[in-house]
């Protein structure tokens, strides 16, 4: 029997086919990977040649396998040129190394004689196909005939029995252009907005305080996007309000008031509207020059695609988009809606309608408007446009309330009304055009009766409303006039973006695509660079505008869409088989390779905007502890990122985050100098010392950034690891359990702690309260802890028959010392150990 290995992109969606292909027959085990389950079915597979016997396996992975990153070598910031990373070395790391995926997936690949992928049917998929690919191809059992095809593509827009059987019974081939396109938009996007972001954030964050205290982040996408939001802001900043006067009577007709407006509109200049005021109230009667009436239809919207799913969740049912997007990929996969990712407006001309509106005719919400579109010849909409990827995202399978969540329901009935309104007929109206005259003033009025809904029935947020109750017109009547007035108006600016405008601008200008426009918007607001205010409209930080301003005025072309825009085009050809790979990938880096040395060369045109709006280091902080180099204080500035700053050698240092920084006793580091520093606080409520200079630059080989003195290896530093080493630590592999007082200034003597050297582990323990003096040894107990000197004579809480002496002895295993342990239950979880005994340092 031949053996078929079946992968798709996430373990529910695996679960969904599994179940559909095997009738619910499937058995599911548990895999090496934590997160993906393997399903197993026997059943007939089809190679395009023949059908024969096979058994299955139906198994995931958990998005993109594999990630492309720089070489470690690159990845330190204070040692690698921004600029040299257009032309720095690459690889593909596994994208979550805890999941193993690829260990996972060549173990399930072993020994089989066939590959089926079942990834999105987008280019993210294909690219995924070849991930999955890569892995194993070079396991899977050799097929006799090495002109055989192994390996097969499902391709599918919905997960329903009929689609999912029709694509495993018409296997295609993985699409190897549409894959390349999205390999060069991840090393575009990767080698310009690493550059980018690298030289922009080291640059500002040192000189500026108020900024973001992560990263200053530049990407190709992402900050055209911002363009949009900023050049509205600019618009309205720049907006200067005018006053205009409308021209308005009130007549009587059939008992009823109605005011009727002159048709000059806007009039701008008030004695020229004081005029007119003048002359027609002279007037005693207006005439009815003339009665026009039209009915006018309007259209049913086209064919749902994702920008337009995008836009109304937003302007309608206010969500976001990025969760709009994730509620639609769940309903997708739980098989009640088609594929969410689409660009296609046009249904095809044998699309099934029938089929989704007989599920929907089980629905109480939506039954009446199904079962009148069942019972009458379905027309194809006209207008759309088939772009060939997916078919318009439609529902799939029936849904109530009860369900789904709050969030999930009103994104689903918007597509299930959506999808009926596109067939419902055209919704029509009566308008009535009355043109009036008062003296040599012209003057109208207009009016909307609703004639038939239509479409509107279904989908009441284009619903076409009565503007007043039904006035009857005649030509040549005469109605007296009661009133005339100038009204007095003034011009408002344009409001702040909101999501559904930018998504439309995004969609104009080709910035994104379907799948990636919801993570550029969410990423300007994680960035802080816009935030969301009421009604979804996107309102620029500071920093934000001062970007956006600062490219503009280095070169325009960092910011507006149409770099974006010519490099889409030509990822487009590239998954068309249109153009070469590497051609376009080197004009491309080439072209921003300049344009980031040019940035580089004329970047303090970017400070004066920024000096105009935040505040520079050196007028910032207070000083805190000197400088080795120089000898001169340096300052400490507490705004986020914390660091400081010595402006004399016009130097920054990181500080660790959150928590307090303070000077210790003066005392010095001896490699470089610097005055020593306490921090304390954080999540762990640690306190360690650290040398400002070793703690950015790390002495020793071996050593990493970020270390405090507990991590230092010096051999006479009376805070460094060697002398203040007591043991292994039992909770982690790589750390030390290090002596370091508490540092609390509640009393005179210090409080102290051991605690694990490893930033990453929990473990902890107060010991030995009101001990004046603690010193670690060298020799070592049985246990393989290092043996300590304790002073206990101001020790209050002694065990009985204890002595106040200094007592020498294990903290682990002596008798006194483990009960001056503050947190008991650690006792004996510590005394057990791993019965490892310490490196040698």
């Amino acid at each position: 029997m031949a053996s078929v290995l079946m992968v798709a992109e996430k373990p529910s969606l695996a679960k969904s086919l599994a179940e559909i292909l095997s009738y619910k027959q499937c058995w599911r085990r548990k895999s090496m990977c934590s997160a993906c389950d393997v399903y197993e079915f026997d059943g007939s597979f089809h190679d395009r040649r023949n059908t024969f016997p096979a058994h299955f396996k139906m198994t995931s992975v958990c998005g993109h396998v594999k990630s492309l990153d720089f070489l470690p070598k690159y990845n330190k910031w204070d040692t690698t040129d921004p600029g040299d990373l257009f032309s720095a070395e690459t690889r593909k790391n596994e994208a979550i190394p805890d999941l193993r995926i690829c260990n996972f997936l060549r173990s399930e690949g072993a020994g089989m004689d066939y590959l089926v992928l079942w990834l999105d049917c987008d280019k993210e998929g294909e690219n995924i196909c070849f991930e999955v690919i890569e892995e194993v191809k070079d396991v899977m059992r050799v097929h006799r005939n090495p002109n055989s095809q192994v390996i097969f593509r499902a391709r599918f827009s919905s997960i329903t029995e009929k689609a999912i059987f029709q694509a495993f019974n018409n296997l295609t081939e993985p699409n190897w252009n549409e894959a390349r396109s999205v390999d060069a938009r991840q090393e575009l996007d990767l080698r310009i907005g690493c550059a980018f972001t690298r030289f922009q954030t080291t640059s500002f964050q040192s000189k500026y305080t108020g900024l973001n205290d992560s990263v200053i982040s530049y990407g190709p996408c992402q900050t055209p996007t911002l363009g949009f939001c900023v050049h509205r802001h600019d618009e309205i900043q720049q907006f200067k309000p005018e006053k205009y006067w409308r021209l308005e009577a009130k007549v009587k007709l059939g008992g009823a008031m109605v005011t009727i407006e002159s048709q000059r509109e806007h009039i701008f200049d008030s004695e020229v509207g004081m005029l007119l005021v003048k002359t027609t109230r002279d007037c005693k009667q207006a005439v009815v020059e003339s009665v026009l009436e039209k009915i006018k239809t309007k259209s049913p919207p086209q064919a749902l695609h994702t920008v337009e799913l995008l836009r109304s969740a937003s302007s309608r049912l206010h969500i976001g988009p990025k969760q709009a997007m994730d509620v639609a990929e769940r309903l997708y996969i739980e098989g009640y809606i088609s594929y969410p990712r689409t660009e296609t407006t046009r249904y095809a001309v044998d699309f099934d309608f029938r089929s989704p509106l007989s599920e929907l005719s089980r629905n109480p919400e939506f039954d009446d408007y199904a079962r009148f579109l069942l019972r009458t010849p379905i027309k194809l909409p006209s207008g759309g446009t088939d772009i060939g990827d997916h078919p318009p995202i439609t529902p799939m399978k029936n849904a109530s309330r009860d369900q789904l969540s709050d969030t999930e329901w009103r994104v689903y009935e918007f597509i299930a009304r959506h999808f009926l309104a596109t067939l419902y007929p055209d919704c029509k109206y009566k308008v009535m055009e009355v043109q009036l005259s008062l003296g040599r003033e012209s003057f109208q009025w207009s009016g909307i009766t609703p004639v038939s809904p239509g479409f509107t029935e279904v989908y009441p947020w284009q619903a076409v409303h009565g503007t007043e109750a039904q006035i009857s017109w005649m030509e040549g009547q005469q109605l007296d006039i009661v009133e005339v007035q100038l009204t007095t108006h003034e011009t408002t600016p344009p409001g702040y973006l909101t999501e559904s405008e930018l998504i439309s601008l995004m969609e104009k200008h080709r910035i994104g695509t379907d799948a990636s426009i919801p993570v550029h918007i969410e990423n300007i607001c994680s960035r802080n660079y816009v935030r969301v205010d009421s009604g979804r409209r996107l309102v620029p930080t500071k920093l934000g505008i001062v970007l956006v301003h600062g490219y503009h005025k280095i070169d325009p072309e960092l910011v507006l869409p149409t770099m974006r825009s010519a490099i889409e085009e030509q990822l487009n050809l590239i998954a068309k088989g249109q153009v070469d790979f590497e051609r376009v990938l080197s004009h491309t880096l080439e072209l921003f390779q300049k344009k980031f040395q040019y940035f580089r060369e004329n970047v303090g045109g970017m400070d004066e905007l920024f000096e105009a709006s935040f505040s520079s280091v050196a007028e910032s902080g207070r000083p805190i502890s000197r400088c080795g180099k120089c000898r001169r204080f340096m300052k400490y500035v507490a705004a986020k990122p914390h660091r400081l700053y010595c402006m004399h050698c016009d130097e920054t240092y990181s500080l660790p985050p959150g928590g307090t920084i303070k000077l210790y006793k003066e005392l010095k580091c001896p490699l470089d100098e610097f005055e020593l520093l306490l921090y304390s606080g954080g999540p762990k409520r640690q306190s360690f010392l650290l040398c400002p200079y070793c703690y950015n630059e790390p002495p020793f080989s071996g050593t990493k950034k970020f270390m405090s003195c507990s991590l230092c290896t010096h051999q006479s530093c009376s805070y460094a690891m060697p002398q203040n080493c007591v043991g292994v630590c039992s909770e982690c592999d790589n750390g030390i359990l290090v002596l370091e007082p508490h540092f609390h200034t509640g009393g005179p003597a210090p409080k102290w702690r051991i605690a694990c050297n490893n930033m990453k582990c929990k473990e902890m323990v107060d010991c030995f309260e009101g001990s004046t003096d603690v010193q670690s040894s060298k020799e070592l107990c049985d246990c393989g802890s290092n043996l300590l000197t304790v002073d206990l004579c101001k020790v209050t809480h002694l065990p009985e028959d204890s002595e106040k002496c200094v007592h020498k002895g294990c903290w682990r295993c002596d008798s006194v010392l483990s009960a001056l342990l503050v947190q008991p239950d650690l006792r004996s979880h510590w005394r057990r150990g791993r019965g490892r005994r310490p490196k040698k340092h």
